[in-house]
Order: structure tokens, then C-alpha cells, then sequence
């Protein structure tokens, strides 16, 4: 990753940040649940993601400044990757640094569900070495095995 851009773990003060980009209309659009988020669920979804054994919220950083958020749920066995990038600092590259960060530090298999007609986050997960396995309901999954050396 550029040293420019840093990864940290999130925190309840990045929380008006980060329901800020959840609610941008283009998030809005690649999301699962494309319905707007209110501030008291988001603060609880956040705690949770914080104080979960299960769950990783990173934040990435250019020069100080945050401008995307890298998420990674564990579940049976896999951990399932999802980002955005602050619509500010969209088109420069910043979810291939930020995602492939993240999938490098994971050693076991992760994965990625991405809505068909998505290539920028579809390139984003063949970037952190994911391979597209079924396209499902509108739905593309890619997967990646577990990594059997180091990068």
C-alpha cells in the first residue's frame, strides 16, 4: 500500500463519517439494501461491529483524512469483504489499495458479493485475488482459498 494511505480500525467517532458515505446514493446503489440508514440503527450497527470477535471495521486514511471504509464479517469459516469509498475520493484507485491491503492481511479464504453491473467493485475483487465463482440473482460472488504462502 502507498504510504499515503493508511489503514486503521474504525471507532464510534467515525461514526457521522461513515453514515454519511452509507447513505450516499451511489453506496446506496451498490448495496444489498439500498434503503437509507438512520442515525440510532447506524450507531448501534456500529458498536457492534467494534466490540464483535467476528467483524473488522478499517478505515482507510490519505495524508490524515479518511476517504473509505474496508469491512470484513467472519462467518463458517470465510471472511466476507465489503467496502466504499468516500464519493470525494472516488476514481483513484483507493478500493484496489484498500481492499488489497485487507486481503493481504487475511490468510484464510475470503469472499465478495458484488451486483452485476458493478465493474469498478468487481475489478476491486479480482484485484485482492478474488475469482468470480456464480453469478446469482443479480449477484456476482468471487472467492479466494485460503493463501498457502505469504505475500
Amino acid at each position: 500500500m502507498n504510504p499515503e494511505l493508511q489503514l486503521r480500525l474504525a471507532t464510534i467517532h467515525d461514526a457521522e463519517v461513515l453514515l454519511e458515505w452509507r447513505n450516499d446514493i451511489e453506496t446506496r446503489r451498490a448495496s444489498h439494501n439500498m434503503n437509507p440508514v438512520e442515525r440510532i440503527a447506524h450507531i448501534e450497527w456500529l458498536r457492534g461491529m467494534i466490540n464483535g470477535s467476528d467483524h473488522r471495521l478499517y478505515i482507510a486514511e490519505e495524508f490524515s483524512v479518511p476517504v473509505g471504509t474496508v469491512r470484513a464479517d467472519f462467518s463458517t469459516g470465510v471472511w466476507e469483504l465489503s467496502w466504499t469509498v468516500s464519493p470525494n475520493a472516488r476514481g483513484r484507485g483507493i478500493a484496489k489499495k484498500m481492499v488489497g491491503e485487507v486481503a493481504a492481511k487475511i490468510k484464510g479464504p475470503i469472499r465478495a458479493e458484488v451486483k452485476v453491473g458493478n465493474q469498478r467493485s468487481a475489478r476491486v475483487a479480482q484485484n485482492a485475488g478474488m475469482q468470480l465463482v456464480r453469478e446469482l440473482d443479480g449477484v456476482l460472488h468471487f472467492e479466494r482459498a485460503k493463501q498457502t504462502m505469504d505475500r
